[in-house]
Parts: structure tokens; C-alpha cells; sequence
């Protein structure tokens, strides 16, 4: 009789695949901001890019969303499947943010500490499209905690070029447009060091899930 009843409730196959797009999409927000800041060429076309990309994502968050409200039996709790959909987007958010505001302040060209935030953030989102397959893997404790800790370095490393660029940034700020280039740089960083942020956040969300089912 339990088992008959098994067979009408909703169960749902998809979600590790809408996971995975979720984290590709990281990967690929990220390689593109880096390519925008890397070959600063047609500006408009690379943040609407980038722009798409993050639609792409919200469009999977939804989709994962929907898919938890019409399913009763799910490969992982319900939580943790939306806490890491969440944490997910929220690194694309703010990875189309710093390209908006680019293009909003009308950057005549992206400093090198730029480039340098822009390489960490593409390295982050690498590894966690590496990760999130693993989580269907037996081994995937000692995987994760490995891709955790160099998640971790990396936003460390973040923690430095933001400490780095603000230290000196307003020095040369001696009228009003080189105060606003400051000023806008100063918000770019943040935002870029806060990206930083968010993706390991997504790689400890990763992690809390694995040593949860292990």
C-alpha cells in the first residue's frame, strides 16, 4: 500500500541538473566580466552579455523554485537546495553589477587591480561550477572541503587587492573629476571584492551540505 502511494507522489529528477546550469552560469558570468575588464572593448555589448547571463540565472532560480513547490520528495532537503540556488544567483548578481556600474561611470579603461579581481572572481566561479557535480559523488566530503579551502584563498586574496587598492586610492584626488574617478573606483572595488564574498559563501553553503548528508 506504501509503496503504491509512492508511485503519485511528485518527485523531481531535475534538480542537480538545474544546479549544475545554475553553477556553469557562475562560471561563465564571471569569465565574462574578466574577458570585459581583460579586452575593454565594445563596453555596451560585453555588459548586456553579462546582463543575459544573470537573466539566464534568475530564469534557473526560478525554475529550481517552482520545481520545490510542486514536489514532495526532493534528492536533498528543501532548504538546502534553496539556500545554494540562492547563494548561487547572488554571486551573478553582484558579478553584473560591477559590469553595469562600468558601464554607467562611462570607465575610460579598468585599472590592473581590476584585471587582478576579475582573475579571482573567474577562478572562484571555476571551482564552483566544478563542485556542484560533486555532490552526487560518494567522495565528495574531501573534494568540496578541498575546493572549499582554495575558495577561501581566493577570497583572502580579494581581501588583500581591496585593502591594497583603497589605501592609496584617494592620494591623487586633487579636484573634483579625479575625486569622482576615486569615489567610483572605491565603489567598484567593494563591489568586486563583495562578489568575491558571495561566492564563497556558495562554496561553504556546498560544503554545510555534503558534511549534512554524510
Amino acid at each position: 500500500m506504501v509503496a503504491n502511494l509512492f508511485r503519485f507522489i511528485p518527485q523531481e529528477e531535475r534538480f542537480f541538473d538545474l544546479l549544475n546550469q545554475s553553477a556553469a552560469n557562475v562560471s561563465e558570468g564571471s569569465n565574462a566580466l574578466l574577458d570585459l575588464v581583460e579586452n575593454y572593448i565594445d563596453v555596451e555589448r560585453k555588459a548586456r552579455k553579462i546582463k543575459d547571463i544573470e537573466h539566464s540565472g534568475d530564469e534557473i532560480t526560478h525554475e529550481i523554485f517552482a520545481a520545490l513547490n510542486r514536489t514532495f520528495i526532493t534528492p536533498l532537503d528543501r532548504e538546502d537546495i534553496s539556500e545554494l540556488a540562492e547563494a548561487l544567483d547572488d554571486v551573478l548578481d553582484w558579478t553584473e553589477d560591477v559590469s553595469r556600474r562600468m558601464h554607467m561611470y562611462k570607465v575610460d579603461r579598468p585599472t590592473e587591480l581590476a584585471k587582478r579581481f576579475a582573475r579571482v572572481l573567474a577562478d572562484q566561479g571555476l571551482i564552483i561550477k566544478e563542485m556542484v557535480p560533486m555532490l552526487v559523488s560518494r567522495r565528495a566530503r574531501t573534494m568540496i572541503e578541498k575546493s572549499k579551502t582554495e575558495i577561501h584563498r581566493l577570497e583572502n586574496e580579494a581581501d588583500d587587492l581591496l585593502v591594497e587598492a583603497l589605501g592609496s586610492l584617494y592620494d591623487n584626488a586633487t579636484d573634483i573629476p579625479s575625486l569622482t574617478w576615486a569615489i567610483r573606483w572605491a565603489d567598484l572595488y567593494q563591489i568586486m571584492e563583495g562578489a568575491t564574498d558571495k561566492a564563497e559563501h556558495a562554496a561553504t553553503v556546498l560544503q554545510n551540505i555534503v558534511v549534512k548528508h554524510a
